[in-house]
This record gives C-alpha cells, structure tokens and sequence, in this order.
C-alpha cells in the first residue's frame, strides 16, 4: 500500500478527543440483571426508594429505652431507678407501650417502643434484673436515628449514569430491589499490531517486545466494563490488518495499538484513510500524541499509538471516559517539584503522591513501561503552562 498524498486530518485538543470518540459510540441499551452481578455496571434509569431508612425509628447502641423525663436527674450520687418491663431487639420488637417509670432493655438497631425517646447506654448503667439503675442522663441525639433519617419511600437515590460501586450496590439492596435495570456493556474489539510484538512467553530475538499492550489494555477494558472480543496481533501488511478488521462484527467500536504514527509501516494509518474514514489523527498531548479516530465500514475505530506507555495513558485519558460515560476524575494539589510544560501539547507527567503532595516519577520517557506501575498519578500540565514548586496542579490519580 502505498502511503496517501493528501494532507492528513486535523490534530485535536484532549477534551475534543474525548467528545469525538464519545459521539461514535452507540447509546447502550438497558437490561435488568440481579443485584449480585451489578458491581461496575452503570445505572440504567433512576431509581427511588421502595421503603424508607431506617424503617422504623431505632437505637443506635445497647442499654436501656425509656422517657427522657425519667432519666434527667440521674448521677452517681443520685441514680435513677426505673422498671424493666421486657425488651427490644433487632427484628423481634417490644410489642407493648412503655409508661412512666418503666424501660426496656435495647440493642443496637432495635426499634424504639412507643412512650420512648432516650437510649441510655450500658457502661451508664447497672443492670438489677428488674430494674435498671441509671447513672447518668442521656446525653446524645445521635443515639436515636429516626425514621427515614437516611432516606424516605419515594425518594430518588441513586440517578440513571451512575456507576455502582461496591457502596452503591448495598445501597440499592437497601432501596428495596433485588434486579436493577444497568447500561449494556459496549462490546470492545481489540487487536495489536506490529512485526516486532510477539506473544509472550516466547523467545525473544533482538529486535522484538512483548506484546504488553494487549493484556494491559484487555484488562483497562474489563476494568471499564467492556466486553472485549479479543482480536489478537496482526502483522504490519494491509492484507492482514483487513482482515483482523473483518473479524470484528458485532462490536460496537474498534480499539487497536500500533501503526498510527509518522513510519513507512504505520498502515493502520494508511489502511483507514485510502479506504475508511479518519475523524482526527494526532491528539495534543505527551506522551500518546500519535492516535487516530476513524471508521471501517460503519464501525468506529479508535488507533492507539504502539508505544506502551503512550497506549496505556492515551486509554485512561480519553478512551476510559469516553467509554465509561464518566468524566475524569483529578484533584488538585501542590506540586513538590517542579513540572515542565510543552508549548503546544497537554504534558502527562507521572507522578508519585507523598506527604500531601504531588512528585516528579523521574523517569517520563515513553519507553519506560515500569513507571506506570510504580507511579500513582498523572500531573496534568495544560498547552504553554508550567508549575513551580509549591504551586497548585491538577493530578489524576491512576
């Protein structure tokens, strides 16, 4: 194939990056699984409490229930004797009423009788048998939680978009539901490219490199929850790339590594735009700024650059939230060492948290595949910025 003589697409900021792949995607549908198999699903519609919580008002400790206006004289020089009439526990409730003079023994999450509104904890207290002697008054609120005092019947909680988290799926339990409707998952066609990438575990002659893209990204997509048709490695031919392509019916977007750059044997490159469409090629950042946009009849295709440094953080960048539907989470804070900025590029620096602060990793050439595994943060450096120590700087945390 020979390489095209027309002028290549335009080379795009991050955040247009991020909205062009975005815009390709399709909107997913919804299904309904069971609540056990919703972890890292996206919500697929609101959902409203089907009960209120706590149900009924309850204790938030053990001892005793009974009337404030007993217990406000209580003290170790004058305990308060009141009548053990039964007791509450945690689904099996007091069915009587408490009058004056009277309590009942309470545990952690038992509802509160009627005539009731004071908890007096155990280490303030002596249990007789019959009766119980205070020793001192109540002193908390907080050792009551009210009816509803997390959330009412009705109530929207948790809205349509939202990832559910470990925290969010025992929420949804507690609204009440057993199935919630979730986002389909994109099904995700990967394939590595390149005459030098073989599979690991092989011998390795000079020249050649693992081919550490494929398992790294697989695993980012899994993580996104993607399902991923795995597609293998092609070799650097036109031919063999058609053909991988063709194998990728069914998914909903092309991802590949390899073959996107400014060499003779970029065909990737070259195949989508003699023969597809290329939306963008090049993104303004460092590193990963070789990544194509494009399609393959009908079908998105996203090309990351070969470098596995460059891959991995193009992915979490722009491709995670675009597949994700979420935004990129960053914080800012202050810079421990100084991060040089690029004057026409968004620098991507690796960094490592320590001490409430954000330090240079040290090693940022796009070779060194260890320093995302022992870095925990991507320092982000707008076009034409720089930070000097003690500034503020705006991190994603990796």
């Amino acid at each position: 194939m020979s390489a095209p003589t027309h002028p290549f697409p335009m080379h795009v900021g991050v955040q247009e990056a991020r909205e062009m792949l975005a815009a390709l995607l399709p909107t997913p549908g919804v299904e309904t699984v069971p609540l056990s198999a919703a972890r890292g699903r996206t919500l697929g519609a609101d959902l409203r409490a089907r009960v209120s919580h706590p149900s009924a008002t309850e204790s938030a400790l053990d001892g005793i229930a009974a009337r404030e206006g007993d217990t406000l004289g209580a003290s170790p020089a004058s305990p308060v004797r009141l009548r053990v009439v039964g007791e509450s526990r945690a689904g099996v409730p007091f069915p009587g009423t408490v009058g004056p003079g009277e309590c009942v023994r309470i545990y952690t999450g038992a509802p509160l009788p009627p005539g009731v509104d004071a908890i007096c904890p155990v280490e303030q207290l002596t249990d007789e048998g019959s009766e119980a002697v205070l020793l001192a008054r109540p002193a908390s609120p907080t050792d009551v939680r009210p009816e509803g005092g997390d959330f009412r019947a009705g109530a929207t909680i948790l809205t349509a978009g939202t990832l559910l988290t470990p925290p969010r799926v025992a929420l949804a339990a507690a609204l009440g539901y057993a199935e919630i409707p979730v986002r389909r998952r994109l099904r995700v066609a990967l394939l590595s490219t390149g005459d030098e990438v073989i599979e690991p575990g092989q011998p390795l002659r000079p020249g050649q490199v693992y081919d550490s893209n494929r398992y790294g990204l697989q695993a980012m997509l899994e993580e996104c929850g993607c399902d991923v048709l795995a597609l293998g490695h092609a070799p650097d031919s036109p031919e063999a790339l058609g053909e991988a392509i063709a194998q990728a019916g069914g998914a909903d977007v092309l991802l590949t590594s390899g073959g996107v750059s400014m060499g003779r044997y970029d065909f990737m490159r070259d195949l989508l735009t003699l023969r597809g469409r290329v939306a963008f090629w090049k993104v303004r950042m460092r590193p990963g700024g070789p990544a194509l946009l494009g399609g393959w009849n009908g079908l998105p295709v996203f090309g990351l650059p070969g470098n596995p440094v460059s891959s991995l953080v193009v992915f979490h960048v722009i491709v995670r939230p675009a597949l994700t539907g979420q935004p990129v989470g960053t914080l800012r804070l202050r810079a421990g060492t100084p991060f040089r900025g690029l004057p026409d590029k968004t620098a991507f620096w690796r960094g490592v948290l320590r001490g409430g602060e954000v330090w240079d990793y040290g090693k940022q050439g796009s070779g060194v595949l260890r320093s995302l595994s022992e870095a925990n943060a991507l320092v982000v450096v707008p076009e034409g910025g720089a930070v000097q120590v003690g500034e503020e700087v705006e991190v994603m945390l990796l």
